[in-house]
């Protein structure tokens, strides 16, 4: 047998062949000796044969094989230019390892197929990068065609993966291990609200804060594909790779996106950690990287389509005293856009608005002291708009197709099409002083089509370049796509389209396993929620907002002078500490009490903390539970103090001693035995801040 290691702080992952077949992972977990004998590694764990067995066991390699008798799903599934089954037998025929990398080539010669598995570990980040591709002498055609497979532990009951939609994503499923399939497939044509491209696999035991967990997430935005299989024998498979039969034409060369992974052991936490940290550090592009995270203010629920020049221009100085720094100006300002049934592909300022174009608005929100950021909705044509009734050609998909939000979807295949939606796009970015982009995606694809998708990005691409300092935001119907593909060419997502703050609460917090603060944008809605109906108060609003990149999204007019002073105070305290929680990590808390979703942020060298505990609902006994913190350094002394302890409620009547100022205790004592908090309502937040001394 030969082998190969990857090996950082806190994984080793190892690899081995035995008689050149493609190579297996024959280790993934925390770190092992470094002259630890690999091939007696393999041996001591490889399955026994026994009845109703093959007289050898297939190789659950990185990729499968149909043709050796694999009795789970294959790596690849290929049918040649007549539509016959090819069933490659692949050969290890090269290895290269440059530090942290590694790369296979597996061959089949009677074939004419190439396979092609790069491995990275990233050891600042603990991220490890895996692709595939397949290179073919012949035209193929494609069904599936998986990343680099990875075992799944035996040691796990669960998965964790995440469903949603409208103003419901990231919800957080747990399903157990059985023989067979777990599979799931995003069809839609992006990446959807409804499958998140991820997994967690935690062992027995394992929370938020201990124990081992291992985590996938797929890096593309066109839909893809999941497979956690157990088989017979009960060995275990992971396989991720873009949605089945995406690829419609043949062609001699495939490859998949980034599978990202990692393990941890320190809990759920510590493969959060790591996705956060790869993503702000190894994935984004920022714009302005040493620029602090604006204040945002988007005025799409305070005026809808109805723009008015001086109402926006009213609006616009209220956001700034309240501490905005960008104006967004939302959907509405193009063609002849007075609802969602027309204009879209028409990307000219409507002269009916705005007479004299944007200038004058733009002007006076420089004015106030803030920058301007614009939406556009590129990939999506409306039927009643003068590019439809000039291109209809350019529509992707059948005339007779359902429509979505009155629209229909561009054929980013093209190059035409993206020829004109860049030049559209340029020439508002040349003509005005655009600094942002509410790059939005309203609905599904009428067909999967992974070449949409290497189109959007091919056009984002060449935008990136063009204005090197304008800044995307990813938004589809808020959290449609979000993956990070899609964050290699922006630079923040646009969570959900709820402002509903206990709604929000909830998608954060299971959005924190992978997403910083940085690219998360979380807005103060109206008094009254536009989405839920609920109406929650500004503390509330506010803080949760401030949980993330925050920003505004109400009408500033309908505050009162307490919300107005609340909502100053609570962007005047982020502002003061967005540079170091930017890069902070985002730790989920175990909280004991169902009621409380609680989340500590840890400063880069530990110096300070920040802990966010939400009372959702009424809790089922009557004085709150501790709460543990996580991640300090047990012998130091921590100053504790209650951020917005002068809201505690007036039924919170003890002589507590968080309500009177700061407390000391060591970070034992605060990961040990915990904090009880003040009691509150609930829809209300407590605001734990933290120093090391």
């Amino acid at each position: 047998m030969k082998t190969w290691r990857l090996d950082g702080p806190s994984q080793t992952l190892a690899f081995g062949s035995m008689a050149d077949g493609c190579p297996a992972v024959i280790y993934w977990g925390a770190p092992l000796p470094l002259d630890e004998d690999l091939v007696a590694l393999a041996g001591a764990t490889q399955l026994d044969v026994t009845g109703g067995m093959l007289d050898a066991t297939p190789a659950l390699s990185l990729t499968p094989e149909a043709s050796r008798s694999f009795p789970g799903q294959a790596g690849m599934v290929l049918r040649a230019a007549d539509g016959m089954p090819v069933l490659p037998k692949l050969v290890l025929s090269n290895v290269e390892q440059v530090k942290d990398q590694l790369r296979f080539t597996c061959t089949d010669g009677a074939q004419g197929l190439t396979y092609i598995a790069q491995v990275a570990l990233d050891v600042t980040t603990q991220m490890l990068t895996l692709t595939a591709s397949l290179l073919s002498e012949f035209p193929i055609h494609l069904q599936w065609l998986a990343a680099p497979v990875l075992p799944a532990p035996q040691a796990a009951s669960e998965m964790l993966d995440f469903s949603g939609r409208w103003c419901g994503e990231f919800q957080q499923q747990r399903t157990p291990w059985s023989a067979g399939i777990r599979q799931r497939e995003s069809r839609t044509g992006r990446t959807g609200h409804e499958h998140f491209p991820a997994l967690i696999v935690p062992c027995t035991g394992t929370a938020n804060t201990h124990g081992d967990a291992y985590a996938f997430h797929y890096g593309w935005s066109g839909g893809h594909r999941m497979i956690a299989e157990e088989l017979p024998d009960g060995r275990r498979q992971i396989q991720f790779g873009n949605a089945s039969d995406t690829e419609v034409a043949p062609a001699t060369r495939f490859d998949t996106a980034p599978l990202y992974a990692t393990f941890s052991t320190h809990g759920l936490n510590g493969c959060a950690a790591a996705f956060q940290r790869h993503l702000r550090d190894r994935i984004i592009t920022w714009a302005k990287p040493d620029a602090p995270r604006p204040v945002h203010y988007n005025c799409w629920e305070a005026v809808y389509f109805d723009h008015d020049i001086p109402k926006l221009q009213d609006i616009a100085t209220r956001a700034a005293a309240l501490g905005a720094e960008r104006f967004v100006l939302d959907d509405g300002w193009f063609g002849k856009r007075d609802d969602d049934t027309t204009s879209l592909g028409d990307w000219t300022v409507d002269l009916r608005k705005y007479p004299q174009g944007l200038g004058p608005l733009i002007d006076h929100i420089h004015a106030t002291g803030m920058t301007f950021g614009i939406w556009f909705e590129p990939e999506m044509i409306n039927p009643d708009s003068d590019l439809f009734r000039a291109h209809p050609d350019w529509v992707l998909g059948d005339t007779d197709q359902i429509l979505g939000r009155q629209q229909k979807v561009l054929n980013m295949a093209l190059p035409a099409v993206r020829d004109y939606l860049f030049d559209a796009i340029a020439a508002i970015l040349a003509a005005y002083a655009v600094d942002y982009i509410k790059w939005d995606h309203n609905r599904v694809l009428p067909t999967p089509d992974a070449a949409q998708t290497r189109g959007t990005y091919d056009l984002l691409a060449r935008l990136r370049a063009a204005f090197p300092q304008v800044e995307i935001e990813s938004c589809a119907s808020g959290g449609g796509r979000i993956d990070f593909g899609i964050l290699e060419h922006t630079q923040r997502v646009w969570l959900s389209d709820s402002n509903d703050a206990l709604e929000r609460l909830k998608i954060q917090h299971n959005a924190a396993l992978f997403l910083p603060l940085a690219v998360t944008g979380s807005h103060v809605g109206p008094r009254k929620c536009h989405t839920s109906g609920r109406t929650l108060d500004i503390e509330l609003r506010a803080w949760v907002a401030a949980q993330r990149h925050m920003g505004f999204e109400m009408d500033p007019r309908e505050l009162d002078s307490r919300e107005q002073q609340v909502l100053r105070d609570v962007t005047t305290w982020w502002k003061a500490n967005r540079d170091w929680m930017a890069r902070a990590d985002i730790l989920r808390l175990d909280a004991a009490d169902p009621a409380v979703i609680a989340e500590q942020q840890l400063a880069e060298d530990g110096s300070r903390f920040v802990v966010f505990a939400g009372q959702t609902t009424p809790s089922t006994q009557i004085a709150p539970r501790p709460l543990r913190l996580t991640r300090l350094d047990p012998t130091a002394r921590y100053q504790i103090s209650l951020r917005n302890r002068a809201s505690a409620s007036h039924l919170s009547r003890a002589a507590h001693l968080l309500k009177d100022g700061p407390v000391t205790l060591s970070g034992s004592a605060l990961m040990q035995s915990g904090v009880t908090l003040p009691w509150r309502f609930p829809e209300t937040m407590w605001v734990l801040e933290g120093t090391r001394l």
